[in-house]
């Protein structure tokens, strides 16, 4: 597997210009999201979804508007690739995780296992869609659309392990120019997905942002799951065999 690459999304930097969601739809023939005013924000895109792949959120807040360019996270453990029953999902060797659209059978397993609410079918051919961290732009040497196209550099696409370290300094500069309420969100390879491929600088807590302040992979239960069914399934078994045969 080629060097694990990945998006660090400065939130302090984002204008809200929209040029990454302009930029995702055009290289990547992403359908229009229906321009439906929803009175909530200035926003008109609502949230990520099968046809809003990058998602700039406009966040009122008393003091300040927060702007951030929301994204497929790319998790490490990914548990849209544990339930999909197909191979439709399937890891790259750039470690980003992303849908075949011929092979998806439109289950729509994949859409609740995400815990960040990103996975969604469209209602045309009820096929699951999401980013693809431009899979086919890397592989021709290019940095994802949305990257190519921010003009402050609030997407940053490279090697994970070089953009942590950018980040570090980053949240570091912020704090010592008393930013202290600055923070990384997705970076941390203990958390509960195992870290993320693209992850942020947030301004305000992440539920701010309608971020899963703790995500955790919703299939980590899995194995554990499938061994108590296993060792209910032989003990009934056991119990059946017992009472047609034992007795006699």
């Amino acid at each position: 597997m080629s060097e694990r690459m990945g998006f660090f999304t400065d939130t302090s930097v984002c204008i809200g210009c929209k040029a990454c969601e302009v930029a995702c739809k055009e290289w990547n023939g992403v359908p229009d999201d229906g321009f439906v005013f929803r009175a909530t924000s200035y926003d008109n895109t609502g949230s990520l979804g099968a046809s809003t792949w990058r998602h700039v959120a406009f966040i009122e807040t008393p003091d300040s508007w927060l702007m951030a360019s929301d994204v497929c996270k790319h998790c490490t453990h990914a548990a849209c690739l544990d339930v999909c029953p197909t191979g439709a999902l399937f890891r790259t060797e750039f470690d980003t995780v992303v849908v075949q659209a011929d092979v998806c059978n439109g289950c729509g397993y994949c859409v609740p296992a995400c815990p960040y609410g990103v996975i969604d079918r469209r209602e045309d051919d009820g096929r699951a869609w999401k980013c693809t961290m431009c899979y086919d732009r890397q592989l021709g040497g290019l940095e994802p659309a949305c990257a190519k196209a921010c003009p402050t550099d609030s997407i940053q696409f490279g090697p994970l392990d070089e953009l942590l370290e950018r980040a570090d300094a980053r949240l570091a500069d912020l704090h010592a120019n008393g930013r202290t309420e600055a923070r990384l969100y997705g970076e941390d390879p203990g958390d509960g997905v195992g870290g993320d491929g693209a992850f942020f600088l947030l301004m305000a807590e992440p539920e701010v942002y309608g971020l899963p302040p703790d995500p955790v992979v919703t299939t980590r239960d899995l194995p554990s799951m499938w061994g108590w069914a296993a060792v209910a399934a032989l003990t009934m078994a056991g119990a059946t065999a017992w009472t047609r045969f034992g007795g006699r």
